[in-house]
This record gives structure tokens, sequence and C-alpha cells, in this order.
């Protein structure tokens, strides 16, 4: 049967998931609410160039 007390004073975390782990945290990722936002601003901004030069 294992034990699972020796089993995790024995654990070791991976080097590598440590430093993505490290790399995952440190970013600084937009959310979906933040996405969206910007994507209005960008449609706002080409509806009001067009509106502007395609007035003639």
């Amino acid at each position: 049967m294992i034990n699972f007390e020796e089993e995790l004073k024995r654990f070791k975390p991976s080097a590598e998931v440590e430093d993505a782990e490290d790399s995952i945290y440190n970013q600084d990722l937009d959310d979906m609410a933040d996405v969206v936002v910007s994507l209005l601003k960008d449609a706002r901004q080409q509806t009001d160039y067009t509106r502007r030069f395609n007035r003639r």
C-alpha cells in the first residue's frame, strides 16, 4: 500500500513546472472583457474614419 505521508516528504517539483509557473504568473494577460473593449474601440475608430472620408 502507498504511504502518502512518505511520498509527500520525498516529493520534489519538476524544474520545468516551476519555470512555466513563474512565466505564466508574471505575464499581464488580458481577460475577455479587455479583449471585447479593445475590439469595440477599434470598431468605433474604423467606423468614425469611414464616415469621415466617405461623405463625398
